[in-house]
Parts: structure tokens; C-alpha cells; sequence
């Protein structure tokens, strides 16, 4: 898979003026229902400040850079930004975000209601299970002749790496119609 086609998440961090935070939050909710239109957009979770004063945080997640290019050189996105202008203290702050720091986010408050936890808990199953199965059965016998703690943890590493990179970012692709699904 080219860099290109892997799914992006980009933090946009960005302050409202005093007394206009309710009409920024808004905004910003119309901003990402207009991106969740475009080709590629997979998810947007907004997540208030922690004071007053603090800064709201915006995760998009595209499922890949060239979806996000799309998005971000629309003419829909320049109209957004402009209406945001006059209700934030300055300019966005970008940051694309990539392996585990996307699995360790503080706690969020989705601009949509999230999964139900069973179903993420149902999909989490359905990446682990076959992961463990496949370093049970093919590499813990090359570990044999290893102290337990040790073949526990070269087993836990793969999982982590394999989970991490491998396959949760694809079961969220392929299953993410199950898991917003009202």
C-alpha cells in the first residue's frame, strides 16, 4: 500500500473568542457534516477545550492524504474557514498524527454519537483473535526452548505491532459502515 493510500488523522487545534465558543462549536459541527460528503472521509470527533481559555482540538480521519488534499482545496472547506475566522482568536494549528498516538487520544466527545461498545468491542475481537491464533500456532513453537516471560513478550510485541499497524486501521476501514450504523 503507497503512503498515499494509508488512512490520515489530522488534529486541527484552534481557539474561539471569548463569549462565542457555542457559536464556534456549532460551526465547526457544520463544517465537519459538509467534509463527511467528500470521497475519502471516514470520521471527525471534536473535543472542547479543558478551560475556558483552552483550545478546541478536531480529529479528521480520511482514508488517505490525497482524500484530505481533496477536501482541504475545496471551495466548501474556504467558505467554512472564512465563516470560523471571525469567531477564533487566530489560525488553525495542523497536525497529522500516525501509528499508536491515534490508539492513546485523550477521552473524546465525538461530533456524532460513537459506536456502541459492543461493537467495538466485536471488532477489536475480530482483529485479536485471528492475530493471537496465528503467533500461538505458527510462532510459540519456535519459542519453545524460551523462559515463558520471555516468549510472552516477543508474542505480545507482534501482537501490539500487528494490531497496530497492520490490522486495526483496516478492520476500522472495512468494518466502519457496522460500527456507525444507528
Amino acid at each position: 500500500m503507497k503512503d498515499t493510500e494509508k488512512t490520515v488523522y489530522r488534529v486541527v487545534r484552534r481557539r474561539a473568542k471569548p463569549g462565542c465558543e457555542k457559536a464556534y462549536e456549532d460551526l465547526v459541527r457544520g463544517m465537519l457534516d459538509e467534509s463527511s460528503h467528500f470521497h475519502g472521509y471516514l470520521s471527525a470527533t471534536i473535543i472542547p477545550p479543558d478551560s475556558p481559555q483552552g483550545e478546541y482540538q478536531i480529529i479528521q480521519r480520511f482514508s488517505s492524504q490525497k482524500d484530505l488534499d481533496h477536501w482541504d482545496a475545496s471551495e466548501e472547506r474556504a467558505i467554512w474557514h472564512e465563516r470560523l475566522h471571525s469567531l477564533a482568536e487566530s489560525d488553525p494549528d495542523y497536525r497529522l498524527l500516525t501509528g499508536l498516538e491515534v490508539w492513546f487520544s485523550p477521552k473524546l466527545v465525538p461530533s456524532s454519537s460513537p459506536p456502541p461498545r459492543w461493537r467495538m468491542t466485536v471488532v477489536s475481537w475480530l482483529g485479536i483473535f485471528p492475530v493471537v491464533t496465528f503467533c500461538l500456532w505458527f510462532i510459540s513453537p519456535l519459542l519453545a526452548g524460551l523462559p515463558f516471560l520471555v516468549r510472552t513478550a516477543i508474542i505480545t510485541v507482534i501482537v501490539v505491532a500487528l494490531m497496530s499497524y497492520v490490522v486495526m486501521p483496516r478492520l476500522s476501514r472495512w468494518m466502519g459502515w457496522w460500527l456507525l450504523k444507528k
